[in-house]
């Protein structure tokens, strides 16, 4: 099983098409497009997976995925 983060896209690298930098997690990193069939916009969302966008997502679909962590977090600070 792997675990894929939903990312916000701030830029596509003029310098190398198949590189982004996105939003994830409230840090910003760089990540590799090349497997999308398009390059995504800003402002668009895509799951990311070991440096690798797997997907472009929704922002409902990212909102549900990043809600998880959320829950999760909350549980255990219930606890």
């Amino acid at each position: 099983m792997c675990l894929g983060i939903p990312a916000q896209v701030v830029s596509v690298g003029d310098d190398h098409p198949d590189l982004a930098t996105v939003e994830m997690a409230g840090l910003r990193r760089t990540v590799n497009v090349a497997l999308l069939d398009e390059a995504p916009a800003p402002g668009g969302w895509i799951l990311v997976h070991m440096g690798f966008a797997l997907s472009t997502m929704t922002e409902e679909e990212a909102a549900d995925a990043l809600s998880v962590f959320t829950d999760e977090r909350n549980a255990e600070a219930a606890q």
